[in-house]
């Protein structure tokens, strides 16, 4: 999948921003401080393919924990390990990666937050390092909240930058840089007892180093900027005594690859304390503006931007997600959930996308456990 094999997008404060529901954890605890603590642990294990070729494989384990240390302070932190192999996509460079012979790496990533309330607002403050073999990267962020006397609508600012550090191992460049500098605005609203709607803007404005050192050819602009509105509406169905999600996210970016998604999810509660979740998502991408479509090397230019990245590409993508959750006994709780992705040029939106790929799939398993304390 385009969205995560592309792992290298900037501070936690924009991914946070743009998560949607069940991606990443999160506390109902917005204006108050968390009176339990919570400590959460995940396995993650990725697939991708092309026809008749096997492509990345990641497989990581992933720790949260959150812990009030007083009745206006809390501390979140979370420990990421993912081990990835495969091939670049086919087409473009087969075996591109670090040795050239495919792509095996590790990645290391955590992050931690204080957050501390007041009667009318919250103030957090973020730190978060990510590591692989080629590719460091360094953010602090900080946010604040604040809401209504009557707490039904809050509003949300935040602030982040990431300095990054690549150096490829096959040695094609050495120190090079990229710093992003990203801002949010949000607002949550309570529309009444059973429904409530988020929205959220963000602003990164990246400068540095983008190139692919593993592609041939790839050449991009040293500047990106991209817009991201992000709206999410929560309706409870009291006939069946469950809850509809609707999320939209439009992203306009400074290369052209302008994106929308759309994602429906219903969460519905059976008996023995289990919750069945199924989730259809949908996402259309234009190509960059300087994205040349196969042979590779067609187009290219001297001293121009040049990509023949598919990631980059015209394309259509659905996802289709189930999860099953259970509440146990003594605070714990578990889930388990499968996904398949299939990405077609054919499924852009508006007409056909870039021609000459190949088509993609994916599929990802998750399972979790959580107790509260």
């Amino acid at each position: 999948m385009a969205a995560t094999e592309d792992r290298r997008g900037g501070s936690a404060l924009l991914a946070a921003a743009l998560a949607l529901p069940g991606i990443l954890p999160a506390t109902a605890h917005a204006q108050t401080a968390p009176d339990q603590g919570v400590f959460a642990f995940r396995y993650f294990d990725y697939r991708d393919w092309q026809p008749e070729a096997e492509r990345m494989t990641v497989r990581g384990p992933s720790l949260y924990v959150l812990a009030p240390l007083s009745d206006s302070l809390s501390f979140e932190s979370s420990l990421v390990y993912d081990a990835m192999s495969g091939a670049s996509p086919l087409y473009y460079n087969t075996l591109s990666g670090a040795s050239g012979l495919g792509i095996t790496d590790y990645r290391t990533a955590v992050d931690a937050k204080l957050t501390k309330y007041y009667d009318r607002f919250a103030i957090g403050v973020s730190a978060a390092n990510s590591s692989e073999r080629d590719y460091l990267s360094r953010a602090l962020s900080m946010d604040v909240r604040t809401w209504t006397a009557d707490k039904n609508r809050t509003f949300a600012f935040g602030v982040g930058a990431a300095k990054d550090s690549i150096n490829p191992v096959n040695g094609s460049v050495e120190g090079k840089r990229r710093e992003t500098y990203e801002y949010l605005f949000g607002v949550t609203q309570v529309l009444n007892a059973g429904a409530i709607v988020q929205s959220n803007l963000t602003y990164s404005d990246g400068r540095g180093y983008y190139d692919d050192p593993y592609k041939s050819f790839d050449r991009r602009p040293s500047t990106r900027r991209v817009w991201a509105w992000l709206t999410r509406y929560n309706q409870h169905v009291p006939r069946f005594d469950a809850t509809l999600r609707f999320a939209y996210r439009y992203l306009h970016d400074s290369w052209s690859a302008d994106s929308h998604l759309l994602e429906v999810e219903w969460a519905q509660p059976l008996p023995q304390q289990f919750t069945l979740t199924p989730t259809l998502r949908y996402i259309t991408q234009d190509h960059a503006y300087f994205y040349h479509d196969p042979p590779l090397g067609s187009g290219f230019r001297i001293g121009q931007p040049y990509t023949a990245d598919p990631r980059l590409s015209a394309f259509g993508g659905i996802t289709a997600s189930l999860r099953l959750a259970r509440q146990l006994a003594g605070g714990w709780s578990a889930d388990l959930a499968a996904s398949i992705y299939r990405q077609r040029s054919s499924w852009r939106l508006g007409g056909d996308g870039s021609p000459g790929l190949l088509e993609f799939s994916a599929r990802w398993v998750e399972l979790g456990v959580q107790k509260t304390f």
